[in-house]
């Protein structure tokens, strides 16, 4: 099993980039900035390695069975590295590893259907389904473990290799998942590369990739799909959400406010499809910032190794930064600081949980996406208008609706233009479900049979009916 390297400082004279702990703002390591004339070999070794790894599915099943056991068995190091790195509790970092290792079970015992077709032509007809080639995944830094198992875990199981590479703040733990599955994985199925860019923009456009699978901002995602395009490689987008949360006039505020409070916090407010926008009915819009500003001033900030930590730093000085620039735009335009609405004094990218009330309809922190721990909580008089607001910014990851009368509330899910709509609960997925955006929040679909199947091309063999 692998173990943490010590800490150390990085040198500057080495061929690498410094790794920040968030929670105090400080280099601790580094990592490899590998350049992109290195991306030559490594997709060409990934190209060689694709035939042996496509031709024997028996033996694919075998290896990620063995790689979720590799990653459980090296869950204590894995979580460690990616609480210093990314900020979050180190509970959180330990259910990652468990999602990670989760990924790769289900996957493994994913296989894709041969499908006859009967169009009562004299032929026998038949879909297969054939590996596309080297897939190129680009991961994030809020979730870099289970958002790389999603993508590779099914590129994996379809038949194809991958190159991997994830987020320039966070790829030291991800670093040590590519070296726990290399002892496990045939040679160059697999490959982590770390860098600043240009690495990723050329990893993209690299002619030899088959499939870009991307999880990131919608400019990002613009660009990315650009450069694909150039070789026309397959392009799979889970990009940007705003996700709204729609509460009805029958809901029991004391009931769900725990769990509306982390629907929107959890991973300190950095996850795709949190709740990032509240609609609640005037009559209990008082109760509802209350309940949430309570907890908002309760609970335990702090650096994601304390034990007592309940909410981590922002990962990140430029996203702090912004999320310092979204509240203090809200504030001026005459939002009120139920909670927080400021940073924690000391070192490292501490924000206070931050509940906003009579937030304008048109500021950006509520048009926009602030990936913090910043929630603004908005009132409505009529249903109509809520659910007309929850669906009028160019975002559709995902949404809720929370009420009593479940029938009513599924109703109301219903008109909520996203890929995911949740009653009485809020980014809860199954690792057997789709999951896409709609409009600017993605292209394809991952998860489930569906990423297995986004990761194959289909092909068709016909023949003569037997005389």
């Amino acid at each position: 099993m692998p173990t943490t390297e010590p800490e150390r400082v990085p040198d500057p004279g080495a061929a690498g980039f410094p790794v920040v702990d968030p929670a105090t703002g400080e280099a601790f390591d580094e990592a490899p900035d590998q350049q992109p004339d290195e991306l030559d070999t490594v997709i060409d070794r990934a190209q060689r390695a694709w035939s042996g790894w496509r031709a024997d599915p028996a033996a694919r099943t075998t290896a990620l069975c063995a790689a979720a056991d590799a990653v459980e068995a090296a869950g204590e190091d894995l979580a460690r590295s990616l609480t210093r790195e990314q900020g979050k509790p180190l509970a959180e970092s330990y259910a990652e590893v468990a999602r990670t290792a989760a990924r790769l079970r289900y996957f493994a015992d994913l296989a894709p259907r041969n499908r006859p077709i009967d169009d009562g032509r004299p032929v026998r007809s038949e879909v297969r389904w054939r590996s596309l080639g080297p897939v190129a995944a680009i991961v994030p830094w809020n979730f870099p473990l289970q958002l790389a198992a999603a993508k590779f875990a099914p590129a994996l199981a379809a038949g194809n290799t991958v190159v991997l590479k994830p987020s320039p703040f966070t790829p030291l733990a991800t670093r040590m998942l590519g070296s726990v599955l290399a002892a496990v994985l045939p040679e160059d199925v697999l490959t982590v590369v770390t860098g600043r860019e240009p690495l990723g923009a050329r990893l993209v456009s690299h002619p030899g990739i088959r499939h870009v699978t991307f999880t990131g901002s919608v400019p990002t995602g613009r660009a990315v799909a650009r450069a694909a395009a150039a070789s026309l490689a397959r392009v799979t987008l889970e990009l940007g959400g705003n996700d709204a949360a729609v509460l009805l006039d029958d809901v029991d505020v004391e009931r769900i406010a725990d769990r509306l409070f982390w629907a929107a916090f959890r991973n300190c407010g950095q996850v795709c499809m949190a709740v990032k926008r509240l609609y609640v009915p005037a009559r209990l819009y008082a109760d509802v910032v209350e309940a949430l500003a309570q907890r908002a001033k309760t609970v335990a900030v702090g650096p994601g190794l304390d034990p007592a930590t309940e909410l981590g730093p922002v990962n990140n000085a430029p996203q702090l930064a912004r999320v310092e620039e979204l509240t203090r735009q809200a504030l001026a335009d005459g939002a009120r600081p139920a909670a927080g609405g400021h940073r924690l004094d000391g070192p490292g990218y501490f924000f206070a949980p931050t509940v906003l009330a009579d937030v304008p309809p048109e500021s950006p922190v509520v048009t926009g996406e602030q990936f913090g721990p910043v929630l603004p909580v908005l009132p409505y008089r009529r249903l109509d208008e809520a659910v007309e607001a929850a669906n009028g910014t160019g975002f559709g990851l995902g949404g809720s609706v929370w009420g009593t009368d479940l029938d009513r509330a599924e109703a109301v899910a219903e008109r909520l233009d996203c890929g995911t709509a949740w009653v009485n609960h809020h980014a809860e997925l199954s690792l057997a479900q789709p999951f896409a955006g709609v409009k600017d929040s993605g292209v394809g679909v991952a998860g489930g049979p569906w990423g297995l199947y986004g990761n194959l091309q289909p092909f068709v063999v016909h023949r003569p009916q037997e005389a």
